[in-house]
């Protein structure tokens, strides 16, 4: 038995929800923006590699991997439910950059858990498995949080709920808008980035966090897209991490100066986001940003929708 899984990248904060709102993304050239597992049987123990356009950039030792952390702890969660585990090989194809804002460790645990589970038969509920990725993912980026595992697991736009049994909540999101992402290969590490944020807030900051995000999913459910747009403000993580972020500030201005409807960081960054509704739009803001944003080979950029389908097989 083998089977290939793909995970896709993700927005964490989407600015106007640190840590508690996400989006999962995909170009709309057809390109799948994310992270592969193929996983196939062993009998027994635990086998970890790495190929890809990234896989240069993670741990050599495959016990430093995270996808063998996910086969471990995966494992124990069959052994709770008394049911047999056997050997597994894992290959995982890493087309994403590490420390990139765009979910790329949580992209590798949720395609790594997705596959185990789907090897599996389903044995863990979706409830089990987001804890589990949260868990996994909270080992690299520092904390646990599940804006950027929760999107890539399962899709569209997720808002964190975290009470009782009701872990995230899809959020109505906009058909017509386009998302140009621009990941300028430069390298901000999510523990390092999430190391710069305040441990204490002002009540003025609070109460505005509070409104723009309440207001933003009431605006989303009730399809106010002017009003959703507008309120894509960041008041918590981008004042204190714009400025570790090469050329972030000055491109920021020029989209909106250009005519996007917001901007802002994904997740840590470095990754800059637009929004507009308008293609040619989308198409002059990618344009703008490639000239100016990009900073090495590995940088890249893509004009994307949500990516609706979340974590699934691929042949």
């Amino acid at each position: 038995m083998s089977i290939r899984v793909f995970a896709p990248a993700s927005m964490g904060n989407v600015s106007v929800g640190f840590d508690l709102l996400g989006g999962a993304v995909a170009p709309i050239d057809g390109t799948l923006l994310g992270d592969f597992v193929t996983l196939s049987e062993l009998k027994q123990g635990v086998e970890v590699s790495t190929i890809g356009s990234f896989a240069h950039k993670l741990p050599s030792d495959p016990k430093k991997n995270i996808l063998y952390d996910c086969a471990v702890e995966y494992r124990k969660c069959l052994t709770e439910k008394g049911i047999a585990y056997q050997g597994v090989k894992l290959v995982l194809e890493k087309e994403l950059p590490v420390g990139s804002g765009l979910g790329s460790s949580a992209a590798s645990v949720v395609a790594a858990l997705y596959g185990l589970n789907e090897f599996y038969d389903n044995a863990l509920t979706k409830s089990e498995m987001l804890l589990l990725m949260g868990q996994l993912e909270g080992q690299i980026s520092g904390s646990v949080h599940y804006d950027n595992v929760a999107p890539s697991y399962f899709g569209g736009l997720q808002l964190m709920v975290e009470h009782q049994e009701t872990l995230c909540s899809t959020i109505p999101s906009f058909d017509n808008w386009y998302w140009v992402l621009a990941y300028s290969g430069a390298k901000v590490p999510t523990a390092e980035a999430r190391a710069l944020m305040p441990t204490e807030v002002d009540l003025k900051t609070a109460l505005t966090f509070g409104r723009n995000l309440a207001a933003f999913i009431d605006a989303s459910h009730r399809g106010d897209s002017n009003l959703a747009a507008a309120l894509l403000v960041d008041v918590i993580a981008e004042p204190v991490r714009a400025p570790i972020i090469p050329k972030f500030e000055q491109n920021k201005a020029a989209m909106l100066e250009l005519g996007a409807m917001a901007s802002g960081i994904s997740g840590s960054g470095p990754t800059l986001f637009a929004v507009t509704d308008s293609l040619a739009k989308a198409k002059e803001l990618e344009l703008y940003l490639q000239q100016n944003y990009l900073q090495n080979d590995d940088g890249f950029s893509h004009i994307c929708k949500l990516d609706t389908q979340g974590a699934r097989r691929e042949a």
